[in-house]
C-alpha cells in the first residue's frame, strides 16, 4: 500500500514529546511514532517547542498555554491560538492525504469542516458530558468519529468506530524481583467545586479511605490543580505510610520511569474514580507492568479490567443493580474486600490481557487501516 502523509492535530494545552505523561499527548506521541515506523510521513500541529523524532513539527504558538505569561483573559488567549492552529491547518491541508484531529476540544475544528477538502477524522477523547453531546451533535457533518471506548460511545449517542487507546509496552514491563509492597494511586486533585465542596473525579479521596482502613502504604501521584485541593483532602492523611509522592504542582512532575517503577512495584492500582471515565490510560499501564487494578465500575472499566482475572471491579455504592462480579460487596466494602484478595490476580494474566488488546501497536494498526479505508471510499 502507498505511504500515507498525515496530519495529526494535538491539543495545544502541554508540548508533544518522547518524555510526556498527559494521556491526550501521550496517545498523540505514540500513534506519530508508531505510524513514523511504518514509513508514513507525519507532521503535529501543535507547541513549537514540541518535538518527536521522525516527525514534523508545525508550531502554531510558542510553548504550551498553560506555559504562556499570565494574561488578562486566558480565555481569549487559549481561543484564539485553538483558531489559529485550525486556519493553519486548513491553509496546507492539501499537503495531506488524511487528516486526524486530536485537539483540546475536539469539537472546534468540528466547526470548519465544510472547508477540509482531506477526510478530517475526529477521535473523542473527553468524557462524556451533556454538553460534548450537545457540541458533537451540533457540529455533526462529514469528519468521521472515533470514539475510546464503547461506554464512551453510548454515553454521546455516537455514530463511530470504537478504536482502544494503546500504550508502549515494551516500556511498561513487569519487574518480577521486586517486592510488592503498597497500593498505588494516580489521579489530578481537581479545581472545581460543587456546594463549597471540591470535586474528586479521580477518587484520590477514594483510594485514602481504602489505605487508612486496611492500615497499607499508599503511594499518591498527581497535578493538583488547587492548592486548597491538597490542603484539605490529601495532606491531613500524609503519614510514613501514607506518601504524597512528587512536587505539589499542577503539571505532574516525575518522568516516565518514575512512573513505569512506581507501576511495577505496587501491589495493586486504585481506581476508585467518581466519574465516568473515557478510557484511563493508566490503568492499561499499570496492568503492562503485572499490576492488577482495583477499580469502581464506572465508564470504561469492565472494558479495560477483567474482573477476577486482571484486577476487580466494583459496583459504586449507589449502584441498584445487582452484582454480577467475583466480589459481590459494593463501594468501600468492595474495594477493601478487594484489596484482601489481591493475592488471587496472576500478575502475569494482567500483562497479557494488555499485550492483546491495549498494545501501542494495535492502536497504530488500527487508525493505519481506518486512514486507507476513508482515503480509499474518497476515492471511490
Amino acid at each position: 500500500m502507498a505511504k500515507l502523509k498525515i496530519a495529526l492535530l494535538a491539543p495545544l494545552k502541554r508540548p508533544i514529546n518522547p518524555q510526556t505523561t498527559v494521556s491526550r499527548n501521550r496517545i498523540v506521541a505514540d500513534l506519530a511514532l508508531g505510524l513514523t515506523q511504518k514509513d508514513h510521513s507525519v507532521t503535529i500541529f501543535g507547541t513549537a517547542d514540541s518535538y518527536l523524532p521522525g516527525v514534523e513539527i508545525i508550531g502554531v504558538v510558542n510553548k504550551g498555554l498553560v506555559e504562556l505569561p499570565p494574561t488578562e483573559n486566558p480565555f481569549y488567549t487559549d481561543t484564539a491560538y485553538i483558531t489559529h492552529d485550525i486556519m493553519q491547518v486548513l491553509t496546507v491541508q492539501d499537503k495531506f492525504d488524511v487528516i486526524h484531529n486530536h485537539m483540546y476540544p475536539e469539537f472546534l475544528p468540528l466547526i470548519a469542516q465544510k472547508l477540509f477538502r482531506k477526510p478530517l477524522i475526529t477521535t473523542v477523547h473527553s468524557q462524556a458530558t451533556k454538553e460534548l453531546a450537545m457540541a458533537i451533535s451540533d457540529t455533526k457533518g462529514t469528519s468521521r468519529l472515533i470514539s475510546i471506548s464503547e461506554s464512551a460511545k453510548k454515553a454521546l449517542g455516537l455514530e463511530a468506530a470504537v478504536i482502544y487507546n494503546g500504550i508502549d509496552t515494551n516500556l511498561y514491563v513487569p519487574n518480577e524481583a521486586s517486592a510488592k509492597t503498597y497500593l498505588f494511586f494516580i489521579g489530578r486533585m481537581s479545581k472545581a467545586k460543587a456546594n463549597g465542596k471540591f470535586l474528586d473525579p479521580k477518587g484520590a479521596g477514594n483510594a485514602l479511605e481504602v489505605a487508612k482502613a486496611m492500615g497499607e502504604d499508599l503511594k499518591i501521584v498527581g497535578n493538583v490543580e488547587d492548592r486548597k485541593f491538597y490542603d484539605e483532602i490529601i495532606a491531613p492523611n500524609l503519614s510514613d505510610k501514607i506518601q504524597f509522592v512528587g512536587d505539589v504542582s499542577s503539571e505532574q512532575t516525575l518522568s516516565r520511569e518514575q512512573m513505569i517503577s512506581l507501576h511495577q512495584n505496587a501491589k495493586a492500582f486504585l481506581f476508585p474514580i467518581n466519574w465516568e471515565e473515557p478510557f484511563g490510560l493508566v490503568m492499561t499501564e499499570a496492568m503492562a507492568c503485572g499490576t492488577p487494578v482495583i477499580a469502581y465500575n464506572r465508564g470504561s472499566v469492565s472494558e479495560l479490567v477483567r474482573d477476577g482475572l486482571t484486577g476487580f471491579v466494583i459496583e459504586p455504592e449507589e449502584s441498584e443493580s445487582e452484582s454480577r462480579f467475583v466480589i459481590k460487596k459494593k463501594g468501600m466494602e468492595g474495594l477493601i474486600e478487594a484489596v484482601k484478595r489481591i493475592g488471587e490476580i496472576d500478575r502475569k494474566a494482567c500483562r497479557e490481557h494488555v499485550l492483546q488488546k491495549f498494545s501501542m501497536e494495535k492502536m497504530v494498526d488500527n487508525y493505519e487501516k481506518l486512514y486507507y479505508e476513508i482515503i480509499d471510499n474518497k476515492n471511490e
